[in-house]
């Protein structure tokens, strides 16, 4: 089953939610900033996108600059920070399966859908 974890204020989270509707296939919609993430969802997610946790954070928010930016923080903490500060998690995300790709470029989620 596909998901998207999409921001309906986010221009690319606006195409990434097009490109899903376009494929037909059938999709859960999660608004994160409504509904955020647990801590092991989250983790979850970060393993199935193969990535580092510090990948997954949009650093040039406000609150990453004023709370985090320079700190040496673990894996641990900063998966913390994006549970509590839903804003600081990279969007969309498209999961199918055990797989997850984040939307930035959208043809990203087109590969997924393969």
């Amino acid at each position: 089953m596909l998901k998207i974890y999409h921001n309906p204020r986010c221009r690319k989270s606006r195409e990434g939610l097009a490109i899903l509707e376009e494929s037909g296939k059938e999709y859960d919609v999660v608004k994160y900033l409504d509904n955020p993430p647990s801590y092991i969802e989250l983790a979850a997610i970060i393993g199935k996108l193969k990535i580092h946790a510090i990948d997954l954070v949009r650093t040039t928010e406000k609150i990453w600059k004023e709370e985090y930016k320079g700190k040496e923080l673990t894996d641990e903490e900063i998966v913390q920070a994006m549970v509590e500060n839903p804003k600081l998690i990279e969007r969309p995300i498209v999961i199918l399966d055990n797989e997850a790709v984040i939307g930035r470029p959208p043809e990203n989620i087109k590969r997924l859908l393969r």
